[in-house]
């Protein structure tokens, strides 16, 4: 996490940006102000970018000898985005002050579209508008153009990509329900991939939001000492707004999203990664969807395990994933908890077909409170299309059971996240059961190994506090003692009623006596 520079006891940078950041919002909607906001970070990062390659190219040394500095070409060579004068931000600072900077920055916003194709209608062009006072934008404009970066395109690029991402999660907190529409909380994002580890292959997220799974996984690759290159990722979006929002995340860290895919009409009936095989696909598609056009999809051919009810996409998007997995492929995603037991419109008769096919690897139970567009409690699946592989333990005829609805804490009265610690419990036992070397041992009350035989006698249930029972402390629950002793609290309840009556009913008494004296 990027600290001040002043004072290691300060908050840390992005949180001091957003304080100030907010106190210029006014009378703007969170909704509307993330894009200005987000979009002058974006326009920061580039033109950091743009200007470290155009220095070295006009000093013309080493690799850069007799480089031209305005050559279009040199900077696509070096992945960097090519800034015309007027879109730089030394140029646009220049003039945060004057009352046209909006057209300025719109005006900014134009050019770089049209000098990099990839980032066509990606950017925001909305800080024109009457509600943006200029002066508040100039002051925005002052303050990101403040963050301490230092020359190199690397650090640049990694405090601004935190910066983006602390921006997001606080405006989908601002936001609420609305909020949750186009980001999942980071600690599950995290506990997902974490889980999955996606050190290497094609990664895909069908209804991608802002990117996080895929800043993530690249997140994770990096922290384990791997290489970014070794994944690609693969994505699809139907509201244009996140996508543009998931295209600046990607573009902010330095990914490839050429294959982040837009289109209005879902992943259900426009599939625009109709021939992936992905090696991991990690998801978080919307709980219990009425609105999917599943009247239209009765025949399609993902639906190998059973067609889903026209109601609910919960059952379509678990096949819509293993459709795009390889033969050995690994898939987590988040749904709705009743997704676990549902039996209504043949979808209990899929998750049956699911489970005798080996594919369900491991279930674990979340907390509530997670997640900021709804209240309804949620799971996490894990899926994989080859459980005995040879890369992990055979656990073919077992699925894992992990109940973690005791932890995370809350950061407000509506929200709670899991820790560090709380992911790396859960990743740690589902990767010690799972690895051939693993230590793993059923700890009552948070996971359980359950052989597939145990889930039919279950009726197909893959509620892990089916399996996982009790604590230790809550096993031995003595009924008798317990039975007494609330027994006797509710007689000295009673008694102490009664006593309360009665001195009421004394009291009354001597009123009406005394008031027949007066009489």
């Amino acid at each position: 996490m990027a600290k001040s520079n002043k004072n290691n006891n300060e908050e840390p940078i992005e949180k001091q940006l957003w304080k100030a950041a907010d106190k210029l919002r006014k009378n703007i909607d969170a909704a509307e102000y993330k894009h200005i906001i987000l979009g002058l970070i974006f326009l920061r990062y580039i033109s950091d970018a743009f200007e470290e390659l155009y220095r070295k190219l006009a000093a013309g040394e080493g690799d850069f000898a007799g480089a031209d500095p305005e050559d279009k070409d040199e900077y696509k060579a070096e992945t960097v985005f090519f800034v015309p004068e007027k879109a730089r931000w030394s140029y646009l600072q220049s003039r945060a002050k004057l009352p046209e900077i909006g057209k300025d920055v719109d005006g900014a916003m134009d050019a770089i579209e049209k000098e990099n194709p990839s980032l066509k209608d990606v950017l925001p062009k909305v800080f024109a508008r009457g509600n943006l006072d200029p002066a508040n934008l100039g002051g925005l404009i002052d303050l990101v153009g403040n963050i301490a970066l230092g020359d190199a395109k690397a650090r640049s690029a990694d405090i601004l990509g935190h910066v983006f991402e602390y921006f997001l999660g606080e405006f989908a907190l601002a936001e609420g329900k609305k909020g949750g529409q186009f980001y999942t909380p980071r600690s599950v994002v995290e506990l997902l991939v974490e889980m999955l580890e996606p050190y290497k292959g094609r990664v895909f997220d069908p209804c991608c939001g802002s990117g996080g799974m895929f800043v993530q996984s690249e997140k994770f690759v990096q922290d384990h000492q791997g290489k970014v290159n070794d994944i690609s990722i693969y994505g699809q979006e139907s509201n244009q707004t996140t996508w543009r929002l998931a295209r600046m995340n990607l573009a902010i860290r330095g990914i490839d999203s050429s294959q982040v895919k837009w289109n209005n009409e879902g992943s259900f009936l426009n599939d625009r990664h109709k021939d992936l095989k992905a090696d991991y696909v990690i998801a978080n598609p919307p709980f219990n969807d009425s609105d999917w056009s599943g009247d239209l999809l009765r025949k399609d051919g993902r639906w190998k395990y059973g067609t889903p009810p026209t109601g609910n996409a919960n059952y379509a998007w678990i096949q819509h994933f293993i459709y795009h997995l390889s033969p050995s492929g690994q898939a987590g995603f988040v749904l709705a908890k009743g997704s676990l037991t549902s039996k209504s419109s043949g979808e209990g008769d899929i998750r049956k077909g699911l489970i005798d096919a080996r594919l369900v690897d491991c279930i674990v139970n979340l907390p509530a409170k997670l997640f900021l567009n709804t209240q309804i409690p949620a799971s996490l699946w894990f899926v994989s299309r080859n459980k005995a592989n040879g890369k992990f333990r055979n656990r073919v005829e077992e699925i894992l059971f992990i109940d973690a609805r005791n932890m995370g804490h809350l950061i407000n009265r509506r929200t709670r996240e899991l820790s560090q610690e709380d992911i790396k419990t859960i990743a740690d036992t589902y990767h010690n059961w799972r690895n051939p070397d693993g230590n793993y041992e059923d700890i009552k009350g948070f996971c359980n190994s359950a052989a597939i035989e145990r889930v039919r006698e279950l009726d197909y249930v893959l509620t892990p506090g089916r399996y996982v029972g009790l604590p230790e402390e809550e096993d031995d629950f003595n009924f008798e003692e317990r039975f007494t002793s609330l027994k006797k609290e509710f007689t000295e309840q009673l008694k102490e009623e009664e006593r309360l009556n009665a001195l009421i009913l004394e009291n009354l008494a001597r009123v009406v006596i005394g008031n027949g004296k007066d009489r």
